[in-house]
């Protein structure tokens, strides 16, 4: 392997890790365990997940809400100190460039972004603060910081006597914590569909503050496998499988994302990228859907796979698919023609020659116990 290292590589080797290449860095994919065990621990207990690869950005000054909301169809003027949004940037063509998380700090603004887009991420937004002239706005990746992922039931527990300000935040809050005489921001969101906790941490603390979480009998470590399963079973979209430069907020199932304030009508509507396209979208509908697929057969779905309708048409493809732990069957999610997104709408899926019978179900799989 030859990927960059996170700053707990020691400490993945030395709990027996089986490493993976993943944008670009060495991972988890699992550990002695096996993603199953991973995935039902995280459902039952508490796991810690690396997710250090991705991209830790803070733009400041008095002007980094209007750069950024130039950028995505986010509400950043209205967002409350201590708190955070799920948001994308769009492109010119109303694409999805990268889904991220944008939370207010005292200083300025946190945006986590995919590993694989980070680079991107960062010079789109630096090119048009440039552009723009901004006079208060500073963009700045804080490539000496961590990040680890506490998902499950039993996250606020193990948190509360290390760090009793951080339990009682709520989903989507955002603090500065201190664990361990070092400070941390902590926010209370995740990527498992569990309660949890995404916590920044300076590189050079993240092996101590990782040790201390592993020490308590509730937490063990888990991989991408396990992340991946998890997300699944959630319903979540995963950059580059379920969203990139061709597809738009509308069409997947995002709506909910372009604040009330950016739509037609609002008090700063449009003025994003590829607003014209996704607007039409709203007023319209898109011409696709992504949708949840269910089958009764044992033989996993995986991405890329076509999907046909009664008729022999092709109407879609598979973006993710697998095994569910929790469920004890396949499931995939994908994109489908708009009149073929129809709930229990019956399709079928070509598996090495074999038709798999598939229908379109609500998402998510299992039910988010986010704590609202």
């Amino acid at each position: 392997m030859t990927g960059k290292h996170t700053p707990l590589h020691a400490l993945h080797a030395e709990l027996g890790a089986r490493m993976v290449t993943f944008a670009g860095y060495e991972l988890p994919v699992s550990y002695a365990s096996g993603i199953v065990r991973e995935h039902e621990h995280t459902r039952e207990r508490a796991s810690l997940f690396d997710v250090s690869h991705m991209g830790q950005i803070l733009v400041t000054g008095e002007d980094a809400a209007a750069a950024l909301e130039a950028l995505m169809p986010t509400d950043l003027v209205n967002l409350g100190e201590g708190r955070q949004r799920y948001a994308m940037l769009t492109s010119e063509a109303g694409g999805v460039l990268d889904d991220l998380m944008v939370a207010r700090l005292d200083e300025g603004f946190l945006l986590v972004v995919n590993a694989a887009r980070k680079a991107d991420d960062l010079a789109r937004i630096e090119a048009h603060v440039q552009e723009i002239g901004y006079d208060d706005c500073h963009v700045q990746m804080l490539s000496d910081r961590a990040l680890l992922a506490l998902q499950g039931p039993k996250a606020a527990d193990v948190l509360e006597p290390l760090a009793p300000d951080a339990a009682s935040l709520r989903f989507m809050d955002v603090r500065r914590v201190v664990f361990t005489g070092t400070e941390c921001i902590v926010s209370r969101a995740g990527y498992t569909g569990e309660d949890g906790f995404e916590v920044s941490v300076p590189a050079s603390e993240a092996e101590a503050l990782a040790r201390a979480l592993l020490a308590h009998p509730e937490v063990a470590p888990a991989g991408l496998g396990a992340r991946d399963t998890l997300r699944l079973e959630a319903g979540l979209c995963l950059y580059g499988n379920e969203l990139d430069e061709t597809t738009t907020p509308i069409e997947a199932d995002l709506t909910w994302t372009i604040a009330r304030a950016r739509r037609p009508g609002g008090a700063r509507a449009g003025g994003y990228p590829g607003a014209d396209t996704i607007e039409r979208q709203l007023r319209d509908g898109p011409p696709r859907r992504r949708v949840g697929l269910a089958t009764e057969s044992r033989v996993p779905v995986r991405a890329g796979s076509e999907l046909a309708d009664a008729d022999g048409r092709t109407v879609g493809r598979v973006t993710s698919g697998g095994f569910a732990p929790t469920l004890k069957r396949p499931i995939a999610m994908g994109y489908v023609d708009a009149d073929a997104a129809q709930p229990e709408r019956e399709l079928v899926a070509t598996v090495r020659g074999q038709p798999i019978p598939m229908r379109v179900v609500p998402l998510p799989f299992v039910p988010h116990r986010y704590r609202i």
